[in-house]
This record gives C-alpha cells, structure tokens and sequence, in this order.
C-alpha cells in the first residue's frame, strides 16, 4: 500500500483489462480497488459480505436475484450501491465502464458460489496497482 495520494485517472491509465480489478489502497481490512468493465460478469453470491460499487465513468447495471423474483439496478456515473451478503447478483455494463469496489481483503471477484467463470473475467482478489 501507497503512502502517497492515488490519482483515479491515472491509476485507470495504467491498465487495459477488462473485469480484472486493481488495488489501489487498502482501509482497515478492506480492499479498495478500480476495474474496467464492458459486457457481463457471471451470476454469482458473496456469502459473508456485503459488495459496494461505485460507478466513476459509464454505466452499471447490476442484476439482483432477490426473495420477490430479480430486478436490476441502473447505476449511472456517480451513483453507488451496495449488494447486501448473500444476495445473487450479475453485473454488465453496456458500454465500458470505470468502477470503484470496496470488499474485505482477499475477496473474490467471482464470490463463494457462482456460475461457470467465462473466459474474459478475471476470478482473482485483485491486482496490485503498477
């Protein structure tokens, strides 16, 4: 972890794939980190916490399987939101798109139990930012 201040644009500057998510500071136990993404991810679940997403640049949508049947939220640049543990969700992006996470260190961006992973989402805890 960096003592000196992170410039966003910069940190997102610095790589091209897509659904593969950077670190750029850690809080407590938590992972900061910024991915780019375009397309779907996979339905998956985070058992144990809760998932915050901030949309810096773009679009998300977040696709929720919820107790009254799945509904899907539209977070446009600026909007957060977070999905509470245990809830089965899918995020995409229509266009490509800048996005902030905050999860506890060493969780995986495919959660505890998912669908298969396809090809271009990176099932990691995140990458250092170079």
């Amino acid at each position: 972890m960096t003592q000196e201040p992170v410039a966003l644009a910069a940190a997102f500057a610095s790589f091209a794939e897509l659904w593969s998510p950077r670190i750029v500071t850690v809080v407590n136990d938590y992972d900061v980190r910024i991915a780019k993404v375009e397309g779907e991810h996979v339905w998956h679940v985070h058992d144990h916490t809760d998932e915050f997403f901030l949309v810096v640049e773009g679009e998300l949508h977040i696709a929720l399987r919820e107790a009254g049947g799945e509904r899907t939220v539209v977070l446009p640049a600026g909007s957060v939101f977070t999905v509470p543990r245990g809830t089965e969700h899918k995020p995409s992006a229509p266009v490509r798109t800048a996005i902030l996470l905050l999860e506890p260190t060493g969780t995986s961006t495919v959660g505890d139990r998912h669908d298969e992973v396809p090809d271009h989402v990176d099932a990691t805890t995140g990458h250092a930012l170079t």
